[in-house]
């Protein structure tokens, strides 16, 4: 349950965002939810391949790499859903920073709720 929540909390941190950053586009409630999905499952299957392909550049940027990454995944997620768009690198790199960020502050409320 507590799986679903963050997903539907995700999709939500996806239409804002999509809504603040003109490069960025979401189609509908449901893209968003896709969208979310995506980005999770790509977090759980690629993102960890790539960090270990990329440890040594990773390590000279004192870890910065890992905002390509995120940016990486984002555009796959574009690839991948057909509702949802970024336009270019730029905007995904913002886009990532931002979710993360939103992310970040609807997941601490959601454990603040739990207590």
């Amino acid at each position: 349950m507590k799986f679903i929540l963050k997903l539907v909390l995700n999709a939500i941190a996806v239409i804002i965002l999509a809504e603040i950053l003109p490069g960025a586009f979401v189609s509908n409630y449901v893209s968003a939810l896709v969208v979310a999905i995506i980005i999770a499952v790509l977090n759980a299957v690629v993102k960890p391949v790539l960090v270990i392909l990329t440890l040594p550049v990773t390590i000279i940027t004192l870890g910065l790499f890992l905002l390509i990454i995120n940016a990486a995944i984002i555009l796959m997620a574009d690839y991948f859903v057909s509702g949802f768009s970024v336009q270019g690198w730029f905007w995904a790199l913002i886009f990532s920073v931002l979710l993360s960020v939103f992310q970040s502050i609807l997941h601490s409320v959601l454990l603040k709720d739990k207590s």
